[in-house]
């Protein structure tokens, strides 16, 4: 199992944050993906620019405060938690990624994988924070 876990610090309200991380039917704000599939009320897909469909199965939801979820595609399966808390400097958030590969060879770069996914949302979603305002 490879574990990833990255936190930053958003000057925005936490309801701010926690509303833009969790609306499926936003997404246009992610430049890691193409389209997203809600298939019930704790099931979507992400499809990935390359192509990858990825299954999600919200595992737990307490608003403000934690969003987790089991992650399955053809080469990985694992689990994501997102953790909220409010500070005086705004919103801290931390996410944990899990995850085991399906394929040996793509073991030495997971880790490197991961932490790159992790950067471009945390980027992507410091874009779309600050175009809200």
């Amino acid at each position: 199992m490879t574990v990833s876990t990255i936190k930053k610090v958003f000057p925005y309200p936490i309801q701010q944050v926690w509303n833009l991380m969790t609306s499926l039917d936003t997404y246009a704000w992610r430049s890691d993906i193409s389209e997203i599939k809600v298939l019930d009320d704790q099931k979507f897909q992400e499809r990935s620019l390359d192509g990858i469909t990825t299954t999600f199965t919200i595992t737990k939801k307490e608003p403000y405060r934690v969003y987790a979820f089991s992650i399955e595609n053809k080469n990985m399966s694992g689990s994501w938690e997102g953790c909220l808390y409010d500070t005086d400097a705004g919103t801290q958030v931390i996410f944990t990624e899990e995850v085991r590969v399906k394929k040996f060879y793509m073991k030495p770069f997971i880790k490197g994988f991961l932490q790159k996914q992790q950067e471009t949302y945390m980027q992507d979603l410091a874009n779309a924070l600050d175009k809200q305002g």
